[in-house]
C-alpha cells in the first residue's frame, strides 16, 4: 500500500464542499472550488508541512492516528498503525514518529496498570494476590479489564499494552513511488472481477466525485486482488492546462481531497473502505521511524528487528500485534503466492510457445538453406552454360587445360579403391557399426540398422552363390575323375591281351 505523511491543509484545502479547480489557482481563501495547487497554510505547519498529522499507518493502528498504510513486500498493503498521538507536530524533536510527551493522565494510567498487576487492593485479603495474577494473565493476553481498587475505574487491557505477549516484528517493502507520480490507492470491498467489469463506470464515478472538471482525467494504474474479497485499485489524476501541457496531480494533494468528509462519504458509497497515497519515505523519515519503537513494542525487540533486517535499503520493520494481524499477513502472502504461481504459469506457457516458434524457425532455416543450395547449383549451371556459349568456337587455353588435368586427377584419386572413396566407405561402415552398438547398449536389446541388414543379406547371398558354384565345380570334377578312372580300367586289360 502506500505511506502518507499527512494532508496539506490550508484555508483553501479545508473547504469540504464545492467542485475542483485547476492547478493554476493560487488563492487559499475559502471558496466554492477545490484547487490541486499547493495552498498557503494559515495555521501552524507540521513536520512535513501538514497542519494535521494523519499518522504513520501500517494497516492496524497502534496509536490514535489514522493508519494510512505502507506498501508491503508482497505488493499489497500490509499497514502500520500510527506511532504518535499528537494532532500537531511543529519541530523535528516532536516529529511524526517521535513518542509523545507523557501527560498526567498517561502517568496515572501507568500507575494504575502497575497497581493492577502487582498490588491490587480491591478485596483487602489474600484474594488480591489471585486477582493480581488474573490481571497479569489478561495483560499478557491483551484483553479484559484489570480491577485493583474500589474507588478507581478498572484498567482496560489492549493488545497495545507493553505486557501483551502476542507480538512480533515482520518486514514490509518500502514504496518507491514519488509524490509527483500521483498514485493513490483505493481499497474496494468488491471482487476483482466486478471491478474490472465496471472499470469504466468506476472511472466516471471518480471523475464526478472530483467535480466533473473537464481538465481532469482519472486513470487506472492497476487492479489487484486482496484477501477477504477486497480489491486494490491504483489511480492517478492528470490535469491539462489551457496551453496544452499536462501534469499529474501530486499524490498527497489528491489524498487530502479524498479525506474530506463529503468526498469520503461519496467514496464509501462506491464501496471504498480505505484510501491512501503511495509515496516513498525520505531517508530522514526512515531514520526517525527506526529510532523510536512503536507503542507497546519492547525497544530491545525493535533493535533486534533492525539488526535482523535482511535488506535495510528496501525493507522496514513492521510490528504485528495479535492473531488478526498475523492472519491478515498470512492471507496476503497466500494471495501473492497465488499471483506469483499464475505469473509463473503464464511465463511457462510463453516459454513453450517460444520453443515451438524456435523449432518452426529452425525448420524454416534448414529449408531455406536447402533452397539456397539448390539455387546456387542452378546459378552455377547457368554460369557454366553461359561460359560454354561464350567460349564456343575458341580453342582450349592453357590454363583451362591445366584446370581440366587437375580435375581429372582429383576425380581419379576420389574413385581409387584404396584412396579417399575406399576410406570414406570404411568410415561409413564404422559409423554405422558404432551407431548400431550404441543403440544396443542404450536400449539393452539387439537391433540392426536396415541398411546394414540389407548389406549383410547381400553379402551372405553372394557367399551362398559362391559356395553353390564351387560345389557344382567340384561335382563336375568328380564326374570327370570317375570317367578317367573308368577309362583307365578298361584300357589296362586290352593292353595286356596285346602283349601276351
Amino acid at each position: 500500500m502506500a505511506f502518507n505523511f499527512g494532508a496539506t491543509a490550508g484555508a483553501g484545502a479545508t473547504n469540504p464542499t464545492g467542485a475542483f479547480g485547476g492547478f493554476g489557482t493560487t488563492a487559499t481563501t475559502a471558496g466554492p472550488t477545490f484547487s490541486f495547487s499547493a495552498p498557503t497554510n494559515t495555521g501552524t505547519s507540521g513536520l512535513f508541512g501538514a497542519t494535521q498529522n494523519k499518522g504513520f499507518g501500517f494497516g492496524t493502528s497502534f496509536g490514535t492516528g489514522t493508519g494510512t498504510g505502507l506498501g508491503s513486500g508482497l505488493g499489497t498493503g500490509l499497514g502500520f498503525g500510527s506511532f504518535g498521538t499528537q494532532q500537531q507536530q511543529t519541530t523535528l524533536g516532536g516529529g511524526l514518529f517521535s513518542q509523545p510527551a507523557q501527560t498526567p493522565a498517561q502517568s496515572n494510567q501507568l500507575i494504575n496498570t502497575a497497581s493492577a498487576l502487582s498490588a491490587p487492593t480491591l478485596l483487602g485479603d489474600e484474594r488480591d494476590a489471585i486477582l493480581a495474577k488474573w490481571n497479569q494473565l489478561q495483560a499478557f493476553w491483551g484483553t479484559g479489564k484489570g480491577y485493583f481498587n474500589n474507588n478507581i475505574a478498572p484498567v482496560e487491557f489492549t493488545q497495545e499494552n507493553p505486557f501483551c505477549r502476542f507480538k512480533a516484528v515482520g518486514y514490509s517493502l518500502m514504496p518507491n513511488n514519488k509524490d509527483e507520480d500521483g498514485l493513490v490507492v483505493l481499497v474496494f470491498n468488491r471482487k476483482e472481477i466486478d471491478i474490472r467489469s465496471q472499470q469504466q463506470q468506476l472511472v466516471e464515478s471518480l471523475h464526478k466525485i472530483l467535480g466533473g472538471n473537464q481538465t481532469l482525467t482519472v486513470n487506472v494504474e492497476g487492479v489487484k486482488t486482496m484477501p477477504d474479497d477486497q480489491t486494490e485499485v491504483i489511480i492517478y489524476v492528470v490535469e491539462r492546462s489551457p496551453n496544452g501541457t499536462s501534469r499529474r496531480v501530486p499524490a498527497t494533494t489528491l489524498y487530502t481531497h479524498f479525506e474530506q468528509a463529503n468526498i469520503k462519504s461519496s467514496l464509501q458509497q462506491l464501496g471504498v473502505s480505505l484510501s491512501m497515497a503511495r509515496t516513498e519515505l525520505s531517508p530522514a523519515q526512515v531514520k526517525q521511524l527506526l529510532q523510536n519503537p512503536p507503542a507497546g513494542v519492547d525497544p530491545i525487540i525493535w533493535e533486534q528487528a533492525k539488526v535482523d533486517n535482511p535488506d535495510p535499503d528496501k525493507l522496514i520493520p513492521v510490528p504485528m500485534v495479535g492473531f488478526k494481524e498475523l492472519l491478515r499477513r498470512l492471507k496476503v502472502q497466500d494471495q501473492m503466492t497465488k499471483q506469483h504461481q499464475t505469473r509463473l504459469d503464464i511465463i511457462s506457457e510463453d516459454i513453450s510457445e517460444l520453443q515451438k516458434n524456435q523449432t518452426t524457425t529452425m525448420a524454416k532455416i534448414a529449408q531455406y538453406k536447402r533452397k539456397l543450395m539448390a539455387l546456387s547449383h542452378r546459378t552455377l549451371q547457368v554460369l557454366i552454360k553461359q561460359e560454354i556459349q561464350r567460349k564456343s568456337g575458341y580453342a582450349i587455353q592453357a590454363d583451362e587445360e591445366q584446370l581440366r588435368v587437375q580435375l581429372d586427377t582429383i576425380q581419379c584419386e576420389l574413385n581409387a579403391p584404396t584412396q579417399f572413396k575406399g576410406r570414406l566407405n570404411e568410415l561409413m561402415s564404422q559409423i554405422r557399426m558404432q551407431n548400431h552398438f550404441g543403440a544396443v547398449r542404450a536400449e539393452e536389446r539387439y537391433y540392426i540398422d536396415a541398411d546394414l541388414l540389407r548389406e549383410i543379406k547381400q553379402h551372405l547371398k553372394q557367399q551362398q552363390e559362391g559356395l553353390s558354384h564351387l560345389i557344382s565345380i567340384i561335382k563336375d570334377d568328380l564326374e570327370d575323375i570317375k570317367l578317367i578312372e573308368h577309362g583307365l580300367n578298361e584300357s589296362i586289360p586290352i593292353r595286356g591281351g596285346v602283349f601276351s
